[in-house]
């Protein structure tokens, strides 16, 4: 078990130094371009296939138990040290990344997106895959911030140099967003280290915040949340993400969606729940208040964007869409229960499989029409899916009502528990104010439903032709990427028990201080 954690960590990184190297004359096949991509769908597969293995060896049973531990001195000078483990929180997380790399390296390995060799294409999505699962593996906080932000250069090369239109726009202001709210982050996880004598992520969630004063708690909780908040993204730090999708390719924007963002607001639960509660119970009311404006912001923001005549692009309406989503998330961590957290590490989960499967999808749409944009997509040469490609306007409209939250598919429990979460909010919590969020986050999810519904009616039921003309429907490399989606989608909605059996043990120890 720790040498496979270690493996999955290490293996995407020594996969990206072999993808710049030349290929061996036996394995360049029909040419180098097809010999650097299968190389990165084996690497991705390698370590999928390891997370599997890992989550199967798992002790379910134990779950807020640390497992597959290695604990490893590196700076004596700091005690900062080489500390790697997964509990029932980490794992969904860790196995959800492992999966969404290899599909995105598959999808490329047949539609490579425009632009250089795919050979520095191939060694910037490893890198990303290691930063991003050794974030959900260590357990070190300065080691959790290098892990942080070891995903931000490969992620703005790839916006910069693959993506479409206003790309190095999107590309700088992604990369300024974010290494801004990092060196705020870094300041906050530096504070806590020094007052508390230790960077050890499992020692200081055991010692729950009894060796910070309050006020040093408020000040790290004001700084790591900055550089979390930007990351997640939380209104009104969230500008840096229409951009960035749209101008992303689609690989990119599967993995900005649904790996990325969850690093955020997985640092909201690995560090500032359990290592200053106090400084959480102050910015609580706080973070939820801007949370449910996100939700709102973010829904009204993609009506808009939907209305005829806007003009408005699909990507970048799916992007908004993650601003709302990600507001549930951040509204069951502020409740600061047991049921308000396992409804956000749900909703993680479920916003990872739903909106990869969007972006996937209108990637699609995208490369088949040469445009995202909305007016076109439903205008008299449109697109009307349901009549033209009947497959591919099936799945985009399953993957709708999935994301506005349908019962029996994942995306319902996620936001349902974090509304329960605000319902009856932690003891301490102002419950009137709690209530009034939850009233304001449930008006969200009629307007979720609101600008999904007229997605599909505008692009899938556009107006019927006398002769319209067909499109290529869903290729055999689109299903294989698509499909594991579609099914964890369903699982997840219709046997939530599986996901929540993992996390609810362990986040019941980490608010209670590390005891069981």
């Amino acid at each position: 078990m720790q040498f496979l954690l270690a493996f999955i960590v290490v293996v995407p990184l020594i996969g990206a130094v072999a993808a710049l190297l030349p290929a061996p004359p036996g394995l360049k096949g029909t040419s180098p371009d097809q010999a650097v991509l299968r190389h990165g769908v084996t690497v991705t597969g390698a370590v999928l296939i390891a997370a599997i293995v890992l989550a199967a060896g798992f002790d379910h049973d134990h779950p807020s138990k640390m497992q597959a531990t290695t604990d490893i001195s590196w700076i004596p000078a700091l005690d900062v040290r080489i500390h790697l483990g997964i509990d029932g929180i980490s794992l969904p997380l860790l196995v959800l990344t492992a999966l969404l790399t290899f599909l995105c390296a598959l999808y490329s390995y047949f539609k490579m997106p425009e632009g250089p060799s795919p050979k520095a294409f191939v060694a910037l999505v490893l890198v990303l895959e290691s930063g991003t699962l050794a974030t959900f593996a260590v357990l070190d906080l300065l080691l959790f911030f290098l892990a942080f932000e070891m995903v931000l250069i490969p992620m703005y090369f790839l916006i910069a140099r693959w993506g479409g239109a206003q790309k190095q726009a999107a590309a700088w202001k992604f990369i300024l967003y974010t290494l801004l709210g990092s060196v705020i982050m870094l300041l906050g996880l530096l504070l806590i280290g020094l007052k508390s004598g230790t960077f050890d992520m499992v020692a200081l969630a055991t010692d729950n915040g009894r060796g910070l004063t309050s006020s040093v708690q408020v000040i790290a909780v004001l700084a790591i949340g900055i550089g979390l908040a930007v990351k997640t993204p939380m209104w009104p730090l969230h500008s840096w993400l229409p951009d960035a999708h749209t101008a992303a390719p689609t690989v990119g924007s599967v993995l900005l969606a649904g790996v990325l963002l969850k690093m955020g607001t997985y640092g909201f639960v690995r560090i500032l729940l359990p290592i200053t509660p106090d400084g959480m119970h102050t910015f609580a009311p706080y973070l939820a208040a801007f949370a449910v404006v996100g939700i709102v912001y973010g829904s009204l923001a993609c009506l808009a964007l939907a209305r005829p005549g806007s003009k408005g692009d699909l990507k970048r309406l799916i992007a908004y869409s993650s601003v709302g989503h990600m507001g549930f998330v951040l509204l069951g961590i502020a409740s600061m229960t047991p049921t308000g957290v396992n409804g956000a590490l749900f909703a993680n989960i479920a916003h990872g499989l739903i909106t990869g499967l969007l972006f996937f999808l209108v990637g699609a749409v995208k490369d088949r029409y040469g445009t995202a944009d909305l007016d076109t997509l439903s205008g008299a040469t449109g697109a009307a899916l349901y009549g033209r490609a009947p497959r591919l306007g099936g799945l985009l409209a399953f993957a709708a009502v999935a994301s506005l939250g349908l019962p029996g598919l994942a995306g319902f429990w996620g936001e349902m528990l974090a509304l329960f979460g605000s319902f009856d909010p932690a003891d301490g919590l102002s419950r009137p104010a709690f209530l009034t969020f939850m009233s304001i986050a449930a008006f969200g999810t009629l307007l979720t439903a609101a600008y999904m519904l007229i997605v599909v009616r505008r692009v899938c039921m556009g107006a019927k032709r006398a002769e319209p003309q067909q499109l290529a429907d869903v290729q055999m490399y689109e299903f294989a990427a698509w499909t594991p989606l579609v099914a964890l989608t369903v699982l997840a909605g219709l046997w939530p028990a599986v996901l929540l059996g993992l996390t609810d043990p362990a986040v019941q120890k980490l608010l209670a201080g590390g005891k069981s």
